[in-house]
């Protein structure tokens, strides 16, 4: 049985989630935003401090890999205790890191997550290595033998970016790219990577930053102009994806507690590629992305919560009408 093989690109991220009633949230009116505030200089006590890994790319690459898919992982990491953290994790769960970039001088990105007690979080966030990419590194990478690339951010390294994409293509490998918010920063350049990418996954306030459209589904459908599949998530208010057959419009999965958000927009993503890479439906796979995104903000942690191959999903509100 042919077995499908992804490589996931971007992020990786040792993280330090820490919570507790010293850590609280509240409305603040003028922004209508949830803010954390502490006095500067005053001792908080916490509860509870776990140690985890994350970033765009590691994250996928476990969904992926929890999906019977072959799952790899290319991105830069330090040389330092952090990445041989992240390599233990990615171990664990059989993704494959052999072209892995260490840095013998930048540190592997580290967050510290502050947890408050509704689920929002603020992040402290040292770049280090994963911001450090170069079009060189990427010359030698071989793409041949897989079906598709998972692009998540970049920190705007678009001349790496344009390298990655043309191997890709040169090889017959399909793209689905999850860009971040330094890519964001400069639409134009961003357009022009879109001839090459056959999914475009986003949220609405991304979409709107490169696409026409003031709905999720006229963001979708404007997408269509550049790619071959867009999906556009609303957080709460759900999501719209479109292959340019059918439109798909779908709500919650599951109204649950939120423990944490960390990594429920990678679970989404790489939770949608990981059954259209399979060949399952556009609404299976918006199924098993909200599914799979659900399940992450239940637990502490980007990975704790992903999904294993042989889940049993349950019906959500969803509607397919065919363009």
């Amino acid at each position: 049985m042919y077995m499908v093989k992804i490589c996931a690109l971007g992020a990786a991220s040792q993280d330090v989630f820490i919570s507790g009633n010293g850590i609280q949230s509240h409305l603040d009116p003028s922004m209508n935003e949830y803010v954390e505030s502490f006095r500067s200089g005053a001792k908080l006590d916490v509860d509870s401090v776990i140690f985890s890994t994350g970033g765009g790319a590691t994250n996928a690459a476990v969904t992926f890999a929890r999906q019977g898919i072959e799952s790899h992982f290319l991105g830069r990491i330090g040389r330092d205790a952090a990445g041989d953290m992240v390599l233990r994790e990615l171990d664990r769960d059989n993704v494959g890191t052999t072209n892995i970039i260490r840095d013998d001088k930048l540190g592997t990105q580290y967050s510290t997550i502050l947890l408050a007690e509704n689920g929002e979080r603020t992040i402290l966030i040292y770049r280090g290595a994963a911001q450090a990419h170069r079009a060189i590194e990427y010359e030698e990478a071989n793409f041949s033998g897989f079906d598709w690339l998972y692009v998540s951010s970049f920190a705007g390294a678009f001349e790496a970016l344009d390298v990655i994409f043309k191997k890709a293509v040169a090889a017959k490998v399909k793209i689905a790219f999850n860009p971040g918010d330094k890519e964001l920063k400069d639409p134009e350049r961003l357009r022009g990577l879109l001839e090459d990418v056959e999914v475009l996954i986003m949220n609405k306030d991304e979409a709107a930053m490169i696409l026409e459209g003031g709905s999720s589904e006229e963001l979708a459908r404007h997408a269509l102009h550049y790619v071959h599949a867009a999906v556009v998530s609303d957080g709460p208010n759900g999501v719209v994806a479109t292959d340019g057959s059918s439109v798909i419009s779908a709500g919650l999965y599951e109204d649950v507690p939120v423990l944490d958000r960390t990594g429920a927009g990678d679970a989404f993503g790489s939770g949608f590629l990981s059954q259209w890479a399979l060949g399952k439906s556009l609404k299976e796979s918006i199924i098993f992305a909200s599914a799979n995104s659900t399940s992450v903000v239940t637990k502490i942690g980007a990975k704790a919560g992903i999904l294993y191959e042989g889940t049993n999903l349950h019906d959500m509100p969803i509607e397919e009408r065919r363009i």
